[in-house]
C-alpha cells in the first residue's frame, strides 16, 4: 500500500510594512520540524522595505508564496490569503511574530488526533519584556490557562481567549462559516465566537509555541474595533442566544454599577435580580429588578435547594477586575453554581 500523502498546511500571513521584523518571523517559518506546509504570504500595500524582503525569501524557498493587494486591511489580506491556500489545515500567522520550531508538528499532530476539534491554538510568550505592561501580563496569564474545549466555551465571554497568531484551523472551517467577516469589531474574536456559536469545538495545547511580539502600534492598542464598546456590543450580540441564557431560568446580574448597567442593556434581556457589595444600592431597583446583597445567593441555595433545576438562576457576572472576580467564581462555587451550567464571566 503506497503511504498517504503528508498533510499540507497554508500558513496565513499577511503584511504590511513589517520590514523590521519579516525576516525573523519567516526563518522560524522556513525552520519548523514539520516541513510539509506553504506560506501564503499577502503584501497589503507596504511602502517599506517589506516587499523586497519577502521577494528573497519566496525566491530561497518555493513554499513562500507571494501576493501583493491595494492597501485594503487585514481582514480583506486574511480572506485573500484563504482563497489562495491550499492545505487542509490553515495556520494563522503575523509578520512580526515568530514561531518555535515545533508548533506546526504539534499541532498537525493534535488535530489529525483528535478529528472532532476545529481549531487548535498555543500558549504564548509576550516579548520585548519592556513593553509588556501589568495589565497585558494578567491577560496572558489568564489567556494560557484557557486549555480545553470547555474552558473556551466557558471563558469566551470574558476576553478572546486566544491568540490569533497562534492558531490551526481545519479548511472546513471557513467552507461552513465563511472568511473572517468586516466590520467595527474585532475580526479574530468575531470568529471564535461564530464557531462557538455554530458548536465547534476549540482547543489550545499546553506549550509555549509562539513568541507575540508587542509594539506601540499593534492592532488591539490602536484600531477602534478594539475599543471596549466594540466588545461589549459584540459580546451581547452572541451571548443574547446563548442556549445557557436563553432558558425558563431567572436571570440574575453580579455588578449594579452605572456602567454594567449600560452593558446589561445591550444584551435586551429582564434580570430578576441585581447583585452589588455596595451597600447604598442594596435595596434599589433597576430594570425593575432588585438590588441584593452577595450572600443572596448563598441564602437562597441554602434554603431553596429542592426547587427544580430550571428555577434555579443564571448567573451573568459583569465584574471586571481579575481580583475581584475570582472571588466572586469563589463565591458563587461555594453557593452551589458550576461555571458554564449556572454562570458565566463577562468581560
Amino acid at each position: 500500500m503506497p503511504a498517504e500523502p503528508p498533510v499540507i498546511v497554508s500558513v496565513v500571513l499577511p503584511m504590511r510594512n513589517a520590514a523590521c521584523t519579516i525576516d525573523e518571523c519567516l526563518e522560524s517559518v522556513v525552520h519548523q520540524t514539520y516541513p510539509h506546509f506553504e506560506v501564503i504570504l499577502i503584501d497589503d500595500g507596504s511602502t517599506d522595505e517589506s516587499l523586497i524582503k519577502a521577494r528573497l525569501w519566496s525566491r530561497h524557498d518555493r513554499r513562500i508564496k507571494l501576493y501583493r493587494q491595494q492597501p485594503q486591511g487585514l481582514v480583506a489580506a486574511l480572506n485573500h490569503a484563504l482563497a489562495l491556500a491550499k492545505g487542509k489545515f490553515i495556520a494563522r500567522m503575523d509578520a512580526d511574530d515568530i514561531m518555535l520550531p515545533h508548533r506546526l508538528q504539534a499541532q498537525v499532530e493534535y488535530l489529525t488526533r483528535h478529528p472532532r476539534t476545529h481549531l487548535v491554538a498555543t500558549q504564548v510568550a509576550l516579548f520585548p519584556h519592556h513593553l509588556v505592561s501589568t495589565g497585558y501580563q494578567e491577560y496572558i496569564r489568564w489567556q494560557n490557562q484557557c486549555l480545553t474545549p470547555q474552558d473556551m466555551l466557558d471563558e469566551i465571554y470574558v476576553e478572546s481567549p486566544i491568540a490569533h497568531p497562534s492558531v490551526m484551523l481545519r479548511r472546513s472551517v471557513f467552507a461552513e462559516l465563511g472568511g473572517y467577516r468586516h466590520g467595527d469589531f474585532p475580526e479574530d474574536y468575531e470568529l471564535w465566537l461564530r464557531m462557538i456559536n455554530r458548536k465547534m469545538r476549540l482547543a489550545k495545547l499546553p506549550q509555549v509555541l509562539l513568541k507575540w511580539r508587542q509594539s506601540s502600534g499593534r492592532s488591539s492598542r490602536v484600531d477602534s474595533r478594539y475599543d471596549k464598546q466594540k466588545f461589549d456590543a459584540l459580546r451581547a450580540r452572541f451571548l443574547r442566544k446563548d442556549p445557557r441564557i436563553n432558558t425558563q431560568r431567572p436571570l440574575v446580574l453580579w455588578g449594579a454599577g452605572r456602567k454594567t448597567r449600560k452593558r446589561v442593556a445591550l444584551l435586551g434581556l429582564k434580570p430578576a435580580a441585581w447583585i452589588d457589595v455596595d451597600r447604598k444600592k442594596i435595596g434599589k431597583t433597576y430594570m425593575d429588578a432588585p438590588v441584593v446583597s452577595h450572600t443572596w445567593l448563598r441564602e437562597y441555595s441554602r434554603l431553596d435547594n429542592s426547587i427544580p433545576v430550571a428555577m434555579k438562576p443564571f448567573v451573568l457576572s459583569y465584574v471586571t477586575n481579575h481580583g475581584a472576580s475570582r472571588l466572586i467564581a469563589d463565591e458563587l462555587r461555594a453557593s452551589g453554581f458550576e461555571r458554564g451550567k449556572d454562570y458565566l464571566m463577562v468581560g
